[in-house]
């Protein structure tokens, strides 16, 4: 008793892609929008501001909704989870600043 089995493939249509040149044309790189041209100024802030946020989304330093970083800092410290000293100088520097200052969960009620 011999049986033909076909293949999976048999059961799909075969659909091929039809070719265009033979390479495609490079674009010209598109040009910067008006948020990628900030200044220095702010375009450090921005970068600062991230880093805390990362600083905020790392759960080796503990919980951060109720206390500010700088005390989300030292507390990690305290307890030796050895937290980022540059962001520890991040906040010294800014530490007049709101933004800098409060963490990323601080806009958003309890």
């Amino acid at each position: 008793m011999t049986t033909k089995h076909g293949l999976i493939t048999d059961s799909f249509k075969v659909v091929k892609k039809a070719r265009r040149g033979s390479k495609r044309e490079k674009r010209p790189p598109t040009p910067p929008s008006p948020v990628q041209q900030q200044n220095g100024t702010e375009a450090l802030v921005e970068a600062e501001l991230e880093k805390l946020r990362q600083f905020d989304l790392d759960w080796r330093f503990g919980p951060c909704t109720g206390i500010t970083r700088l005390q989300r800092w030292e507390r990690a410290q305290l307890h030796g989870l050895n937290p980022p000293e540059d962001v520890r100088e991040l906040l010294l520097q800014a530490h007049t600043q709101d933004k800098h200052g409060l963490n990323l969960w601080s806009d958003y009620p309890l």
